[in-house]
């Protein structure tokens, strides 16, 4: 099953749950994405062919992972999620460990950031026994310089408080912050050479594209892809 089957069945499941969630809860949260999607931020974001900012961000584990230090060694997978609480980048994050193997023999460092504090990577990295690196952006600053940090609306804020999601603790006291979903295939050089970025929280980079993206990259490929969300230099 790809991971967009996974992702529609996850969704499907939820949607029949609705009756379960307060009226006012799922208006706030469908207004909330519509304007999220109308906002154009998606396409503000950065994009193949641009340079990818460098950072060097805390793992689950205490060390500092920098960037170039990665990009030393070979391209990297770039994934940005909003956070353990969200089943949806769960889903993800289990869909790119099954193809972590694939993606080290291509060469590639695979690496997930969210705003999340540590000890709460540490937690999602064990329990979903993640092999690769999980960093926390705390504050979402490395997501805001690739233009994916956004605020959340005080009325959403106040429903996933709601639901318990408790966002002003496992972010450190930035709640409002996430990342929209994106993915980026990062070449030696530090250019973008293939990007995912979507408003639409249940939505992922397929991995079976990020494969591909890393093979024209071993090829010399150039070009666009024929996906509005997925683009590759």
């Amino acid at each position: 099953m790809t991971l967009d089957a996974e992702l529609r069945a996850l969704r499907a499941s939820f949607e029949s749950r609705y009756p379960q969630v307060p009226a006012e809860h799922r208006e706030v949260m469908e207004r909330a994405a519509r304007d999220l999607a109308a906002s154009g931020q998606a396409g503000r974001a950065l994009s193949a062919g641009a340079d990818a900012p460098r950072f060097t961000l805390p793992a689950a584990t205490g060390q500092a992972v920098a960037l170039d230090e990665l990009l030393a060694a070979g391209p990297v997978v770039l994934t940005f999620y909003r956070g353990a609480w969200c089943p949806y980048c769960n889903l993800a994050l289990r869909a790119l460990q099954r193809h972590h193997d694939a993606i080290a023999a291509r060469g590639a460092r695979l690496v997930a950031v969210s705003p999340q504090i540590p000890d709460e990577s540490l937690t999602l990295a064990e329990k979903h026994e993640l092999a690769f690196d999980v960093l926390s952006d705390l504050g979402s600053d490395t997501a805001a310089r690739y233009g994916l940090a956004f605020d959340l609306t005080d009325e959403l804020a106040a429903v996933y408080d709601a639901f318990g999601f408790d966002l002003q603790r496992v972010n450190g006291g930035h709640a409002r912050t996430l990342p929209l979903p994106a993915t980026y295939v990062i070449d030696r050089d530090g250019v973008i050479r293939w990007a995912f970025v979507d408003t639409d929280y249940t939505r992922r980079a397929e991995p079976a594209d990020i494969l591909g993206a890393l093979d024209s990259l071993a090829d010399g490929v150039g070009g666009v892809g024929d996906s509005g969300a997925a683009q590759l230099s």
